[in-house]
């Protein structure tokens, strides 16, 4: 059996068990070194290389934690979340809660969008503006699956079709880089309409979810410890203008170097500087915004040791030249074969950012051999790397809202987060990307 096949399916066969998802990992990666014909010190080896490949991020993770830690004591997501709260107590009409339901619903999918593109601080906001919400969506008895679709879809989708942000790395710098890196000739500025189909895909899938799949009402019980007091939070003028300065000088100095640490510490200071977060408990919060991001920056350190074993094992080219081989001349069945491998690859990773590299530099000289457009090689490559993304146990964008909506204890991460989003993200992404290269 190929390694990596064998690898994941211990991996989410253990999660769906309810295994801890960092155990998952490393178990399956055990798993795959053995049948991938490393011994047991080999496959340790090179778990414990790959960890090192996970550490930026998690460093990453606990700055922007920190950063997001800080913009909470400025009071704003309490006021948002209390204004929100005090509506629904007010209003007695059903047609008034139905339009607060879908104005929510849009105001979750817009700061998703923000935290991808325009305030890159990805999934932070969510431990931090959830929480307070989740007495808003007992009170109004929402499936909190249509919250996690709405935030996955802001997540993912956002960076697969707007270069801006982490929308400009994956776009840009990974999906068009690799592409030319391996030989493709293609525009950077291209990559946009090569994503485009397979987002409609996920839109789609989104729209199934919201109105159709999850649209009952849901009972949870109401936590004590999670609600807002129904009292007016006051904001300050400097609280709110020192904010505002943060969030700027973040998404400009994310945009000039690139780096999400020295952006999110920017941040930081200057909510210090501006008087939101007293300097002497600056390492308080600090310390808050660590262990909020803790579990995070775990599992995608475990995700880079697991990456690194199937990568030593030899298998995913195998698994890849097993696909050409099979197609023989076929672009329909090539298509839905490297969308599949590139699903089964991304699973297992967690990361449509790591796995493109990987991809890239298989798929582009098939897909040329198959007579592919550059165009619907962009969306083969670009769809096989993101797929999964979206479902995966051990992807930041199934992580992040689970974080936000399990701190009652009443969301489960596979069930709730995890098969919800690959059922209505990863299955239209296939038939859409597989649309898409056929007609590009």
């Amino acid at each position: 059996m190929n390694a990596v096949i064998l690898a994941v399916a211990v991996m989410l066969a253990l999660s769906l068990l309810r295994v801890n998802v960092v155990l998952a990992l490393f178990v399956g990666a055990l798993a795959g070194g053995m049948i991938g014909g490393l011994d047991i010190f080999q496959t340790l080896e090179a778990f414990s290389r790959g960890l090192g490949g996970g550490v930026g991020i998690a460093i990453s993770y606990a700055m922007l934690g920190a950063f997001a830690v800080a913009i909470a004591r400025s009071g704003i997501p309490e006021w948002m979340a209390g204004k929100i709260i005090r509506k629904v107590k007010s209003s007695s009409n059903s047609h008034n809660n139905v339009k607060l339901k879908y104005s929510l619903f849009l105001a979750l999918v817009l700061m998703a969008f923000a935290s991808q593109n325009l305030i890159p601080i990805h999934i932070a906001f969510i431990p931090i503006l959830i929480p307070p919400l989740l007495s808003v969506f007992s009170a109004m008895a929402i499936d909190r699956r249509q919250v996690v679709c709405l935030l996955t879809f802001g997540l993912t989708a956002t960076y697969m079709i707007f270069p801006v942000g982490f929308g400009s790395v994956y776009l840009n710098q990974i999906l068009g880089g690799n592409l030319q890196e391996n030989g493709l000739d293609i525009e950077l500025s291209q990559m946009p309409l090569a994503m485009a189909i397979p987002v409609l895909g996920m839109f789609m899938g989104l729209l199934l979810a919201v109105f159709f799949s999850y649209r009952k009402s849901r009972t949870y019980r109401v936590e004590e410890t999670i609600l807002i007091h129904e009292q007016d939070v006051q904001l300050s003028k400097p609280a709110i203008i020192t904010s505002v300065i943060a969030i700027v000088l973040v998404l400009v100095s994310q945009l000039i170097t690139g780096s999400m640490v020295l952006a999110a510490a920017l941040g930081f200071i200057t909510m210090v500087i501006g008087g939101v977060v007293c300097w002497r408990e600056a390492d308080e919060v600090f310390n808050e915004g660590l262990r909020m991001m803790a579990a995070f920056g775990f599992i995608m350190i475990s995700a880079a040791g697991f990456a690194e074993v199937l990568r030593s094992t030899g298998d995913i080219p195998e698994l890849v030249s097993q696909v050409q081989m099979f197609v023989g001349g076929s672009q329909a069945l090539a298509a839905i074969l490297m969308l599949l491998v590139g699903l089964l690859i991304t699973m297992g990773i967690g990361s449509s950012f790591s796995t493109v590299p990987i991809i890239a530099t298989l798929y582009v000289p098939l897909g040329m051999e198959l007579g592919f457009t550059p165009l619907a090689i962009a969306c083969l490559v670009g769809v096989a790397g993101a797929l999964g993304d979206a479902g995966s146990p051990v992807s930041e964008s199934t992580i992040g809202p689970t974080a936000g909506l399990n701190v009652d204890g009443q969301h489960d991460h596979i069930r709730d987060s995890v098969i919800p989003t690959f059922l209505h993200f990863n299955i239209p992404m296939i038939i859409f990307g597989w649309i898409a290269a056929m007609i590009l």
